[in-house]
């Protein structure tokens, strides 16, 4: 059982255990801040990339953490921002008119690599409808569908109403559901 984040950011601002509550915090959030990250950019090698600099981000900016929000949703808004910025350099490296049907083509062939993909497995036929939703309804969707995060939180890591969020997390369930029918 981990202890709670308050106590998690006490020890990391106490000079003599510093090292102590950031390794901590890691081991807490390190793992779902992972998933998180690879639902978004698909391959393992790349959510390691992106989840280094995200660990990176959060132990240079844990001084000036000033606890408006929580420690988890801080840490969620930096994992989906590096992850998004992380997309689109990928998007720029590769073609730079690159559309977001063109991008969505190119996640579904990263995910069709995985060694494991069974596409007639339900959760693969999830995994490709979702990737073929527009990028704040796939976030969303992750968010609230995977990490079970609540709408208050959510408007949180994404800067937005919850009213919003609402309407992009209905619009991508339906979209899924007549994707994955479709398949």
């Amino acid at each position: 059982m981990h202890p709670n984040d308050s106590i998690l950011l006490q020890w990391f601002h106490s000079p003599e255990t510093r090292e102590k509550g950031y390794t901590a915090i890691i081991a807490k959030y390190q793992e779902p801040l992972y998933w998180h990250i690879r639902r978004l950019v698909i391959a393992h090698a790349d959510a390691d990339d992106v989840l280094q600099n995200v660990l990176l981000k959060a132990w240079k900016g844990l001084d000036n953490f000033r606890e408006e929000s929580h420690l988890y949703t801080w840490l969620y808004r930096i994992a989906t921002n590096e992850s998004i910025s992380f997309l689109a350099k990928e998007k720029r490296r590769g073609m730079v008119n690159m559309d977001e049907e063109l991008a969505n083509s190119s996640a579904i062939s990263q995910l069709q690599a995985e060694p494991h993909f069974n596409e007639a497995q339900i959760e693969w036929k999830l995994q490709l409808a979702i990737q073929q939703l527009p990028e704040k309804q796939r976030i969303v969707f992750n968010l609230r569908y995977f990490d079970e995060m609540n709408y208050h939180d959510m408007s949180e890591v994404l800067q937005t109403s919850e009213g919003a969020l609402k309407a992009s997390y209905h619009h991508a369930v339906k979209k899924l559901a007549e994707m994955i029918k479709n398949f």
